[in-house]
């Protein structure tokens, strides 16, 4: 069974799930709004620039759960689901998804963003398997931190390489749809990269490498 790895935010998604989890906790007044606001479009703008410092974003991004009781943050991810991210999945994507698992590809998502913000949607998509980064989770609450490989950049290799050691699967005829120059590293490893809506950066390494672009913006059949 090849591997079917997708990226997530940008490339199922016409947007980032976890800089709009930022804006939703601040819509519902349950972060210091002005800073936690800077401090999210900070971090949002260091990785679309490909310099996000990693250990800080996690810091940052699982702060206000180890603050907001678990059945909260529960009602407040369904919220969160129905209003914003149910929005901004692509049906292209989904169609992608569909023809992989038609084809009896082993379909996963890797992702930077926290398996708190993520598990459900790609539960949604359909999907059984996500790498991301885990919230420690204690005694009914989260506590803060983020221990284990951090899925950015090379990190994304890494994990792969050792969720693969209990798998029996290996990248021969492995793809990867990303949009984003922080996946070059796993770009680079799989037997076909495919650059979805890519940034300007990756696009350009795309075409210097003759890599395959594709868009899953706009309708089916558009």
């Amino acid at each position: 069974m090849p591997l079917a790895i997708f990226d997530l935010d940008e490339t199922l998604l016409s947007g980032d799930s976890d800089h709009a989890w930022g804006e939703f906790l601040v819509s519902k007044a349950l972060v210091d709004g002005a800073q936690f606001k800077a401090e999210n479009d900070r971090f949002y703008e260091q990785y679309r620039n490909g310099q996000l410092d990693v250990a800080r974003y996690l810091a940052f991004s699982c702060a206000p759960l180890a603050r907001i009781p678990h059945t909260t943050l529960q009602t407040l991810h369904a919220e969160f689901m129905a209003t914003v991210i149910e929005p901004i999945i692509l049906p292209k994507g989904r169609a992608l998804i569909a023809r992989h698992q038609a084809q009896d590809d082993f379909v996963m998502v890797i992702t930077a963003t926290l398996d708190f913000i993520t598990r459900p949607i790609v539960t949604a998509l359909g999907i059984d398997t996500l790498l991301a980064p885990v919230a420690e989770f204690k005694d009914g609450q989260y506590t803060g931190r983020v221990p284990g490989i951090a899925t950015l950049g090379q990190g994304k290799v890494d994990r792969l390489a050792v969720w693969l050691e209990d798998q029996p699967f290996t990248l021969q005829g492995s793809t990867f749809y990303s949009d984003s120059r922080n996946d070059l590293p796993l770009l680079q490893q799989v037997d076909h990269p495919v650059c979805v809506d890519p940034d300007p950066v990756l696009r350009a390494h795309a075409e210097a490498h003759d890599w395959p672009i594709i868009s899953l913006r706009g309708p089916i059949g558009a």
